[in-house]
């Protein structure tokens, strides 16, 4: 979605748009959630891909028998002007 900001001078305005930083990695992480009357907490730390983190997750499940996690997925975004990607 375009966003209109003054990065041109006062009286110009230039469109923005929102897209994902190429020059960095998304990270994908679980958090265990199950447990008796408080969260276990293991973490899985971060991964480059989901299918790390899932088999983490299916490890973590076989010896602990807990089946619930957060899942979280992280990237960098940057502002760049409207038309900038091909």
């Amino acid at each position: 979605m375009p966003v209109a900001v003054a990065a041109l001078g006062p009286h110009r305005r230039a469109q923005l748009v929102l897209a994902q930083d190429d020059t960095a990695e998304p990270e994908y992480d679980a958090y265990c959630v199950s447990g008796d009357g408080a969260d276990c907490g293991a973490a899985s730390g971060p991964f480059a891909s989901p299918a790390a983190v899932e088999e983490w997750q299916r490890r973590h499940t076989r010896g602990t028998r807990h089946p619930r996690y957060r899942r979280s997925f992280t990237d960098y975004a940057v502002l760049e002007p409207e038309g900038a990607r091909p």
